[in-house]
């Protein structure tokens, strides 16, 4: 559909949705350097709220078409599959895989994740990120932009969209105890905290499960992540709440 208005003439594209349908047309938009405009009428909406724009009322998204502004800011690819947030892999893939996910992404990410890192069968999971190999991590990461902290949910803040890199996120424990410490230290030993302009995961599968913006899906590995600095033209209202004004002049 995307597709389609670009080749009879918009010059814009627009999407009403969560990350993972505003990261497929995004890319659409990227593609062909139109401007994108976010209404954040879906579940979470994490690119939304880094871009300050008011998830409590969908409507005022639409004051960028009349008072706007235009950023541009990065994409992130999981081989060919877009994503403005993140793509997660190992015990993260698993609870985007989980139904419960969908109406209750922060209780059913707090209650999955321990069980699921002591007691994870799921594929040896390599990841490469710069310099850095993460060596049988169970739970994978990456996203667009780092996070604020670190988050070993990824359900955090993004300083900023633009700085042109991956933000890596891996965790390993050994027993209960180390994965009961994700939910309780700011500062766990289990979580490998990285940047990089590209990241590779590999598996001990020829298929990997993974979560693309809170999407399931399944990725032939390895599997080539890497983000296009500068890659999205994006409309957003010149007064939006999660943007603080300037100083007067």
């Amino acid at each position: 559909l995307a597709r389609r208005a670009v080749a009879e003439g918009a010059d814009l594209l627009g999407a009403a949705g969560g990350d993972g349908t505003q990261a497929l047309v995004a890319a659409v938009a990227a593609e062909h350097d139109v401007p994108f405009l976010v209404i954040s009428a879906g579940t979470r909406n994490h690119f939304a709220l880094d871009l300050g724009l008011d998830r409590g009322n969908p409507a005022a998204c639409l004051d960028a078409l009349t008072d706007g502004v235009e950023l541009r800011v990065d994409l992130g690819f999981a081989g060919d599959q877009p994503f403005v947030n993140n793509a997660s892999f190992g015990a993260y893939a698993a609870i985007v895989q989980s139904p419960a996910y969908r109406d209750d992404k922060i209780g059913t990410s707090l209650e999955m994740l321990p069980d699921l890192l002591t007691g994870q069968q799921g594929p040896r999971l390599v990841a490469h990120a710069g310099d850095t190999t993460l060596t049988a991590p169970q739970a994978v990461l990456v996203s667009n932009n780092p996070y604020r902290t670190g988050d070993p949910f990824g359900l955090g803040r993004r300083e900023r969209l633009d700085s042109g890199t991956l933000g890596v996120l891996g965790v390993k424990v050994e027993g209960a105890i180390s994965a009961a410490a994700l939910l309780l230290n700011p500062d766990p030993a289990g979580l490998t905290v990285l940047a990089a302009p590209e990241v590779v995961v590999e598996a001990d599968r020829e298929e990997i499960e993974a979560g693309v913006d809170g999407e399931a899906m399944v990725l032939p590995a390895p599997v080539h992540c890497r983000i296009a600095p500068g890659a999205l033209r994006v409309r957003v209202p010149r007064k939006r709440p999660g943007v603080a004004p300037g100083p007067p002049r």
